[in-house]
């Protein structure tokens, strides 16, 4: 990184040199870390420290504060470029994730899950505004979609390593960490050291930005980070706890995600680019609502792992269509909030993933189903919110309530 490039010229370049390439490394470099975490992290908290799901709520709780204190992204590139500080952050993430077998207690997991997820969070609040600044507004849609492939394929990758060699290779917890964290500080370097600085047309705000007109924008963030929380948290738990799944099962699983999720993604990509963020975040919602009272049904009826594995699958393809969102904000921005209210979202996003992990393990241990009717609630009132953005946002037609043409509010 030794020189500035604007847009405009790094467009010019070979396409292995332009922006949206570093934003497809980077879509790769994450995944690889945070998947192998994941599909590891059950199965290590139950054998290594002796979780419960109290114990696992309060580790996802820990994780997600560094997501709630996002906005504090908004003082660093005061003094940090955004392009720096993504890259800083996904080597933070990279190398605290490496070592997470050498902490197997309660108290060093809390540590090393807090140092990468500062990392974790912090690189994908950069990581959404680069997205919306690099990527022209025309062809949004598609390219988010592409990335959430490409993002796909590198969990689809970890998780395929993982299933065919854990077993027959005899795999410690210690090896994949340090290999899969390993790679992704790898690919950071790479980044910082193969690419210029890319000049976006509009400089940001580094102030604190929070405007009415996004209202809801804001509103459909909270809600999305409180239902994504259970899914995250205790879908998988529950595949270990209820149905004894081994890792080389739930990586298996997660595999078969991710490669759903390679197909599905960029056609809805094109699809949103047609039909619009409504239509998209609409048909997300109602699916949502749907697995989450079938997941209910599974211990208020006793329904079987294999359902309960479909589920999974389905609800992960749902949970992709997330972009939709990043596109209705790209819509309805004035260009120089696209940092600011990253990083204000982000914040958001995560109230609710701060307090419901840690409530929520204890109602899990009364009533399991309860958990997943709430989320069902939950995706409830994101579907009424998605009602309300308009078939064509813009500024100053943020809702259905707002009259088309009208002059953007504060």
């Amino acid at each position: 990184m030794t020189s500035n490039v604007t847009l405009q010229e790094a467009n010019a370049r070979p396409f292995w040199r332009r922006p949206v390439m570093l934003l497809f490394l980077m879509a790769a470099a994450s995944p690889i870390t945070f998947s192998t975490w994941s599909a590891l992290l059950n199965n290590f908290v139950i054998e290594s420290a002796g979780f419960t799901g109290v114990e696992i709520g309060w580790l996802h709780t820990v994780r997600e504060i560094p997501g709630f204190l996002a906005v504090g992204v908004i003082a660093i590139i005061i003094f940090m470029r955004e392009q720096v500080l993504g890259i800083v952050s996904l080597l933070m993430l990279g190398l605290a994730s490496a070592v997470t077998a050498w902490f197997p207690s309660f108290t060093g997991l809390l540590t090393v899950t807090m140092i990468s997820s500062i990392g974790f969070h912090y690189f994908e609040t950069v990581n959404q505004s680069l997205q919306l600044q690099w990527i022209d507004r025309k062809r949004a849609p598609q390219t988010l979609g592409w990335i959430v492939g490409i993002g796909s394929g590198a969990s689809l990758l970890a998780y395929g390593l993982l299933v065919i060699t854990w077993k027959p290779l005899g795999l410690s917890y210690n090896f994949v960490y340090l290999a899969s964290g390993g790679t992704t500080a790898a690919i950071a370097l790479l980044c910082f050291f193969a690419y210029p600085q890319f000049e976006a047309p509009h400089p940001q705000l580094k102030s604190f930005v929070l405007r009415r007109r996004y209202w809801l924008y804001y509103a459909l963030q909270f809600m999305s980070g409180a239902r994504r929380q259970i899914f995250i948290v205790f879908a998988a738990f529950m595949m270990v706890e209820r149905f004894g799944f081994e890792v080389h099962e739930l990586t298996a699983l997660f595999l078969i995600n991710y490669l759903a999720n390679m197909i599905f993604a960029p056609v809805m990509g094109r699809a949103v680019a047609r039909w619009g963020e409504r239509w998209a975040l609409t048909f997300e919602y109602v699916g949502l609502i749907t697995v989450f009272l079938a997941y209910g049904g599974i211990y208020y009826f006793s329904w079987g792992v294999v359902l309960a594995a479909i589920l999974y699958v389905i609800d992960h393809m749902f949970f992709a269509l997330a972009f939709a969102l990043k596109t209705y904000f790209q819509k309805i921005a004035d260009p120089q909030d696209i940092a600011p209210t990253a990083a204000v979202a982000f914040t958001i996003n995560h109230i609710a993933a701060v307090v419901l992990p840690a409530l929520l393990g204890y109602l899990w241990i009364v009533s399991p189903g309860g958990v997943f009717v709430l989320a069902a609630c939950m995706a409830a009132t994101s579907l009424g919110l998605a009602m309300m953005i308009p078939r064509h946002p813009s500024p100053g037609h943020e809702t259905v309530f707002a009259p088309l043409g009208a002059a953007p509010a504060e």
